[in-house]
């Protein structure tokens, strides 16, 4: 377990901020009512990301099919927690699963499903450090939609703005990135995941001094 396991969102004391990417028939319905409505899947795994730069990674700045939409959807702080608590890797790890037999069956049976991917800059370059994914079954995506979302934007202007002012190397560009910093867990929530709980009491005095801060890359 290293540092390099952190979790960096856009957060205020209720909630936080999930990067998904979606096509036009799912995103429509979503950003009008406010919640994911059919042909949204309730039966699919869905995966939810806090760090902005890695998903446009992931949609290409938007422009991948049925990635077109970029929507930042607000949860509750404690459903994501609760989302973490339930959280299992999606690898084993011997020093948290003991063996390989003990995490399938963890993993066949968890209703979370938690993957650590390399972070991505502005530019899409691969970072030092990972970002979290937390997937979400079909056993608790209709809890997800029903009590953890409290709103929906839509950011697919602010992206398509972002895009062009990063490809011409544009000084502002970093103004209107969306805000991120170090999300600090209660002590010993994260063991499981592979954050420690000291580094994350290193990490609250961390926000405490840097309460401004953006990423830079």
């Amino acid at each position: 377990m290293t540092d390099f396991y952190q979790i960096r969102a856009n957060y205020d004391s209720d909630s936080i901020v999930m990067y998904q990417a979606y096509s036009d028939v799912i995103s429509d319905p979503a950003i009008q009512g406010q919640k994911f409505q059919p042909p949204f899947s309730f039966t699919r795994m869905t995966w939810i990301k806090p760090s902005f730069f890695w998903l446009m990674h992931r949609s290409n700045w938007g422009q991948k099919t049925n990635q077109n939409r970029i929507l930042a959807v607000y949860i509750k702080r404690s459903c994501w927690e609760k989302a973490l608590s339930l959280g299992v890797l999606t690898s084993p790890e011997n020093h948290i699963h003991g063996s390989g037999a003990n995490w399938e069956q963890q993993f066949n049976q968890a209703k979370v499903h938690v993957q650590w991917d390399t972070e991505r800059s502005q530019k899409g370059a691969a970072l030092t450090y990972f970002s979290i994914q937390v997937g979400l079954s079909r056993h608790i995506i209709q809890e997800y939609v029903d009590d953890w979302i409290v709103k929906i934007e839509d950011l697919t202007s602010l992206v398509r703005k972002l895009n062009k002012l990063r490809k011409a190397g544009d000084k502002n560009f970093s103004k209107y990135v969306p805000r991120e910093k170090y999300y600090p867990l209660p002590e010993g929530m994260g063991e499981h995941l592979m954050i420690q709980s000291g580094f994350n009491s290193k990490i609250k005095k961390h926000n405490n001094k840097n309460s401004n801060r953006k990423l830079s890359n």
